[in-house]
């Protein structure tokens, strides 16, 4: 993986860390996943060992949880 992988569910809390996180990588560094909107990538997200949104998967596999917006467990429904 070269990007990072930034997941968040549209809440204002995930809106705010995804403008600060875009800001300080680039735009360019990072592909940005709704996890609202796009459902199927949750399991990907799960995997990947991201318990709650928003929440930042680095390019070496680690995951930066930046602060509680929603769980997976509640975006699962």
């Amino acid at each position: 993986m070269s990007k990072s992988i930034f997941y968040h569910a549209g809440c204002p809390v995930c809106v705010s860390a995804e403008e600060d996180i875009l800001n300080l990588i680039g735009a360019s560094n990072v592909e940005v996943i709704h996890l609202g909107e796009s459902k199927e990538r949750i399991p990907e997200a799960e995997k990947a060992g991201v318990n709650s949104v928003p929440a930042l998967l680095t390019p070496s596999g680690n995951v930066l949880h930046l602060n509680f917006g929603a769980s997976i467990a509640d975006l699962k429904g």
